[in-house]
Order: structure tokens, then sequence, then C-alpha cells
């Protein structure tokens, strides 16, 4: 099954985008899988210009979904098959004591090689899209010209290697450096620059069409000619020169020890553009780095710069005709006061009108002009949801259940997968909660007894809660006890679902019953997701959009609709390059430090 799809069940689904704040406006707590399981040549980078793009973000995201299944997969295997009865509904393990859990895993289907991935960042020099002659080190970064003393003696010969990826335009702006480590004396005959997939590999860069390639031995900049023009000074052994691509307003730049030139090309080709180097002489030896460190010049300001441009080309922005007859700023008070009370918080949104009250009549310059009432509807529901709402946010899946049913009985009934997803939750929170048990016991056993007085729980060096003496064996009683009620919860949910035909209701369930192989499953990376708090946000906002929806009403606020929209207006903006690769919600949001009105 595709990893993707198994991290997309346990996310907000149905009415709710994957803008909702649900999860895109809180900050992820989970592990991040070891580095030591991607390759040296594959490891994800995130250049400094490029952090927080909304296009890098999600790349991110993607990278994290690929490599926890096959982490998951590796420990599900290392059991042999005794997970088959996990998935059909057969006999479970027995309790164990607190030191561990007996377990079996469901082994999972091989991973398919998704569709529709993110184009990735160029990292590396192509193994398969070079010219002969040429010689590739291991760290895939740097490569040497190998060849004969008499080879590429005419002009138009060279050897070039390209990138192992294409630029993606979603980036605004790209930026990479390469260093000349070895090169002929006042002779360099090496040029850095960018080609598309189509160009020969045997010709210097730049000379073709669709190329670009700034020459070392001359200085000059060839843009799809060999009729190169007049750029810069030449380059040698020891400097460092950049190139980078503005594909907002098609220009390419190249970057000496730091120093920006002018610009070498003011219309970039469409399409598929390479990073690339040509080498002609034997000998000649050059390093890129594409973000793996910091760069010599300083692209960041650069970045930072067509950002601005942007935020101010946004504010100039006339707002007096975004709703008739109302201000920006009471605009922003009225969706703003409408979330709260769609949300549910009804006492918190009294207090917001109350203040806005006061600021308008503060503002009110003419004793005889009425201030607009603000009407504040008392709603039981609102009221009602958000004790739901709490209830799950504090880890009790049981009174969550309980006020659903006592208040909305068909909405449980009518909603298959929040049914299923709450009571997974359920087996998730008892599987945490005994894991905090665990850790807690283990902590005291591992340090001095704390004194006689301590009746309670400390905390650790390592976060861990420690008992005092005379909690230990009731905390001991209490995992025991807890331990076989989660063995035999989980034992009804696997039967009651095991003739549920749904590949991802399967695969759900061997997730969750997976962390049970592990005494401290909050520290292991491939489960710890499954254990992260935010789960119980996701959980509660698609509980209180099924809600809504049995009552007829929107499932999301006029707020998160302008959101969302504002989300998915800047990726159709950014995809090529535009003024929304320039621009993230998420960057806006953490700009936002309280309110301005």
């Amino acid at each position: 099954m595709d990893p993707r799809a198994k991290a997309s069940f346990w996310r907000l689904s149905g009415n709710l985008p994957s803008a909702s704040r649900g999860f895109d406006l809180l900050t992820p707590s989970g592990t991040d899988p070891d580095d030591d399981i991607t390759p040296p040549d594959e490891r994800f980078i995130v250049p400094s210009y490029l952090r927080g793009n909304t296009y890098v973000q999600r790349l991110e995201e993607q990278r994290k979904a690929k490599l926890l299944a096959p982490v998951d997969s590796r420990h599900s295997m290392g059991h042999g098959s005794a997970g088959s009865s996990a998935s059909t509904g057969g006999t479970l393990p027995q309790p164990a004591s607190h030191r561990g859990l007996a377990y079996n895993l469901m082994e999972r289907s091989p991973v398919s090689e998704p569709s529709n991935d993110l184009p990735p960042l160029p990292t590396r020099w192509s193994r398969d899209d070079m010219w002969t002659n040429l010689e590739l080190q291991p760290d895939l970064r740097c490569v040497r010209h190998v060849g004969p003393k008499n080879l590429h003696e005419r002009d138009y010969e060279s050897s070039s290697v390209r990138a192992n990826h294409p630029i993606p335009p979603q980036c605004g702006i790209f930026y990479f450096e390469v260093e000349i480590l070895a090169s002929r004396r006042d002779d360099t005959t090496i040029a850095i620059g960018y080609l598309t997939s189509s160009c020969p590999l045997s010709r210097p860069l730049g000379w073709e069409p669709d190329t670009c390639g700034y020459h070392g031995d001359d200085g000059r900049c060839f843009v799809g000619s060999n009729l190169g023009a007049t750029y810069g000074p030449s380059f040698d052994t020891g400097d460092v020169i950049g190139c980078g691509i503005n594909f907002r307003d098609h220009t390419c730049f190249f970057t000496k020890n730091g120093c920006k030139l002018s610009t070498a090309c003011r219309q970039v080709p469409k399409g598929k553009l390479y990073p690339a180097v040509s080498l002609k002489m034997p000998g000649e030896h050059i390093s890129c780095n594409f973000g793996q460190k910091k760069f010599l010049f300083n692209i960041d300001d650069v970045m930072k710069m067509e950002q601005q441009k942007i935020t101010e080309e946004i504010q100039a922005v006339d707002t007096s005709r975004l709703e008739l007859g109302m201000k920006e700023t009471d605009l922003v008070q009225s969706l703003v006061l409408q979330f709260l009370q769609h949300e549910g918080y009804v006492e918190t949104a009294r207090n917001f009108a109350d203040e806005m009250r006061a600021r308008q009549e503060a503002l009110n310059m003419d004793p005889e002009a009425s201030v607009t009432d603000i009407q504040i509807r008392d709603d039981r529901d609102a009221v009602n949801r958000q004790r739901i709402r709490q209830a799950i946010l504090e880890g009790d899946i049981d009174r969550a259940l309980k006020n659903t049913n006592a208040y909305y009985p068909q909405v449980l009934q009518n909603n298959e997968d929040v049914s299923f997803k709450l009571r997974c939750r359920k087996f998730i929170e008892m599987v945490r909660r005994a894991a905090q048990l665990r850790g807690a016991m283990r902590s005291t056993n591992g340090h001095a007894p704390p004194s006689s007085g301590l009746q309670a729980m400390d905390v650790d060096a390592n976060g861990n809660e420690a008992l005092g003496t005379s909690l230990q064996p009731q905390v001991s009683a209490e995992l025991t006890t807890l331990e076989q009620n989660m063995l035999d919860y989980g034992q009804s949910l696997q039967a009651e679902y095991a003739r549920n035909p749904r590949k991802e209701i399967t695969s759900a369930l061997g997730e969750i019953w997976a962390l049970v192989a592990y005494t401290n499953p909050l520290q292991e990376p491939s489960v710890s997701h499954l254990l992260d708090k935010q789960g119980r946000a996701t959980a509660a906002e698609e509980l209180n959009s099924a809600i809504l929806s049995s009552l007829g009403k929107s499932s999301r606020a006029a707020l998160e609709k302008l959101y969302a929209q504002t989300t998915v207006l800047l990726d159709d903006l950014g995809i090529n390059g535009d003024v929304g690769a320039f621009v993230s919600m998420q960057n806006v949001m953490s700009h936002v430090h309280g309110p301005q009105w």
C-alpha cells in the first residue's frame, strides 16, 4: 500500500481540506526517520534560501511519508509472519509485565511507487547524464576530467554533466555554486550554467539552443550560440562560481567569489532546466554545492528582496471592495468572530464582541451616531461540540464517545470512518498511557529513591515521570490492569473489523497493533508519529466536521475557507515560479504576533 495513503488515513478527510488548521497551523512534533536509512546521495537537503517555501515543505512531507513505510515494513518482517492473526482477528497475546509486551505484527504490502510525486530538488551530478572522460567522485558532487591530453583539441568539443534532477520552478529562485578545484593556469576551459535534457553533452555549455554557460578562460557568457558576449572576469583554480535562475522574471545571473555579476540571460527558456558544467581539459576538477553547506554568495537576501517586492504589491491592493459597506478591519473582525462562534468558543466570542464594541465606541467621534450592535447567539450545539473536542484533546476518548452518542446519536452511525478512527485513537491513548507508566517506573528504578515525603510523580532529565516510592506498587498494578484492558480492547477491535474488505482498515489496525511491539513506542521513529498529540487535534476536527454536517451547517468557518482558498490560489500561482512561489501561508501565519486593530 502506498505509504502516503496510510499516512493520509490518520489525517483529516471528507469535508475538511488539507489547509485545515487541524494540522496546518500546529507544529508537528513527531520524530523524523533516521538519516542512516537514506543513501548518502539521496539525503534530503533544504537550502537556506528555500526554508519556508511551500513546495519544499510539501516535498519534505512526501519524503517522510515514503521513509516511514519501509522502516515499518522492516520492523514487521523481522518478526516473521506471526502477524497474520492480527489482521484476521485471531488470538492476541496475553499481557506481559511492565518490562514489555509480547506482540504479533501484521506484515505490510510492498510499497508501490507513487505516480504523483513532487519533482525533487537537484542535489548532485547524475551518473547517467555525463559525457565520456568524466569521473564522478563517491560523493557525486565532485567531477574530474580524466581524458587523454590530445582530447577535445577542437573548440566545439567538451564533456558536460548535468544534475540528477531538473530545477523545479516552484522554488521561485534556484541557486547553486561550483568551486574550481583544479584547472590550467590562465586557461580554465570550464563552463557553468544550465541546459535542457535534449541538449548534447559533448558540446561546450551555452553553445547549443536552450543552454547558458559562463566560461572561465575568457569570462564570456554563451546563451544558445557559439558567439559569446563579454560578461565578467575569467576564473581559475580556487574561485567559486554561482549560478542563479529567477523564474518570476525569467532571468539568469552568475556570481564570482560571493559577488553578484550582471544579468546573463533575460529570457530563460521554459521547460526542464538542469544545472550543468562542462570541462574540456584533462585534470580539470570541480565540486558543486546545491545547499549542502553555506553558500559563499548571500542568496538569502536576494530571495528576501523578491519576497518583499511581492509583499508590497499585496499590501498596495485596494481592499475597499472586499465586502460592501465594511472596512478591512471590520471584515477581519467579523471573520474572527464568526470563526469563534462556529468552533464553539462562545465565551471567547462574547469577550471578543465586547472588545470590538468598546473600541468602536472609543473611536466614535460623533456622540449622536449609533454603534453597530454585535449579536452573539447562545448556541447550545457549539457548547456541546466544544465539550466533545476538549475531551479528545485531553485524550479522553471514552468521554468524547459518550457525549457524542448523547448529543448526536446518529453521527457515529452515519460516519463509519470517523467512528473507526476514534476507536483506534482510544487504543492509541491506552498504549500511550502504558508507555508513560513504564517510563516512570523505569526512571525510578534507575535512580536513587526519592525522599519519603514525595508522594507524586516528578520528571527526570529524560522527560520521563519518576514515581515516589510509595506509589510504585499502585502504578505497577495500574499498568498491569491497563495492559490487560488494552489487549482486550485491541482484540475486540480486531474481531469487529476482521471481515471488513477495505485494505485501509486492515492496514490501520496493523499499524496501531504494531505499537505494542515496543517497550517505549514514544521513542521509536517508525511508530511515534501515531502517538503524536497532533493526532488528537486531527480526530477532533474530523468529528466536529461530521457533527456540523449532520446539523446542516458548513463544516468549515468562513475564515478557514478563506485560508484554504488562498492556499490553493498560491499553489496555482507558484507552479511556474510566479508570485505564488514566493509567498507561503505558513510564513505569513508565523509572523502574526497578535491582533493589530
